[in-house]
């Protein structure tokens, strides 16, 4: 029979432990980020992530409408003592799970702490010693700057496929300064999990681009696709990429209502990039 398994991971925040506890379970919503893999039901149909208080409160994902009863129950709150600590007993598998928050010389020390019982079965809950470092951390730290409203994907994402996802993931995150929660550990070929190629998500703005394992050799130099980018600072960005490796295929220049130029990456995908507007997520 299988140990007691536990898993465990934390963050320090700039704010005091009550302040913590309430951002973490009031705000849940606004800190949990929406996103293809990041629910456990159909997350087309999530419209909220709620904590209810109180021992006995449930941490459900609200399908379709935040007002009807269609929801999947994530967990069953077993401990709250706010300000100091948060237990739930997951309802999806054997995963049982307490976050503490204890206060330091800066604000709290967030620690997520899960126990999978001898025998017991492990099927994502444990994804939130995970998630509350990458995302919760980042909430705290623009909470009080930001409106608290939840800002949910774009419509259209985008999938990029690379003969060495491991190694283009890598290099877009450094020559095209791209945003993600984790890189893959590890040379291509990456290993297979149960669920296919390990999952490369970039956030861009509000949307997302995804790298994928290309299947085969490439073919033909016509493009059909080239993804658009929108950065802060055009020049910045160019500078940054040329010196990096990038290969420029286009100079900064006038383009129609805009300003754009053209690069390759290490594969020879082509990508344009143009100048942010202050209001663009």
């Amino acid at each position: 029979m299988t140990d007691v398994q536990t898993v465990s991971s934390e963050v320090e925040v700039s704010v005091d432990p009550a302040t913590a506890f309430k951002a973490f379970t009031e705000e849940m919503d606004l800190w949990w980020i929406r996103g293809p893999i990041n629910f456990w039901s159909d997350g087309g149909r999530v419209v909220e992530v709620r904590c209810e208080p109180g021992v006995g409160g449930r941490i459900i994902e609200i399908l379709d409408d935040k007002s009807g009863d269609a929801v999947l129950e994530r967990a069953r709150i077993t401990l709250w003592e706010p300000g100091a600590r948060l237990g739930w007993a997951s309802s999806l598998d054997d995963v049982q799970t307490e976050v503490r928050f204890a206060p330091v010389e800066r604000g709290t020390r967030v620690t997520v702490e899960h126990r999978i019982p001898a025998g017991g079965k492990d099927e994502g809950g444990t994804a939130w010693s995970r998630v509350v470092p990458k995302w919760f951390g980042p909430w705290i730290a623009r909470r009080d700057r930001v409106p608290h409203e939840q800002i949910d994907i774009a419509r259209l994402s985008l999938g990029i496929y690379y003969a060495r996802p491991a190694a283009a993931a890598r290099w877009l995150a450094e020559v095209f300064g791209f945003q993600a929660d984790d890189l893959p550990d590890g040379t291509d070929p990456l290993p297979e999990t149960e669920h296919g190629h390990p999952w490369i998500e970039f956030r861009i703005g509000n949307a997302v681009l995804n790298v994928f394992k290309l299947d085969g050799a490439r073919s033909g130099e016509v493009r059909t696709h080239v993804p658009w980018v929108y950065v802060d600072d055009l020049e910045a960005h160019f500078a940054h990429a040329k010196g990096n490796g990038a290969t420029i295929v286009e100079e900064i220049h006038p383009y129609p209502g805009s300003t754009v130029y053209v690069a390759d990456d290490l594969e020879g995908n082509r990508w344009t990039f143009s100048q942010a507007r202050p209001t663009m997520r």
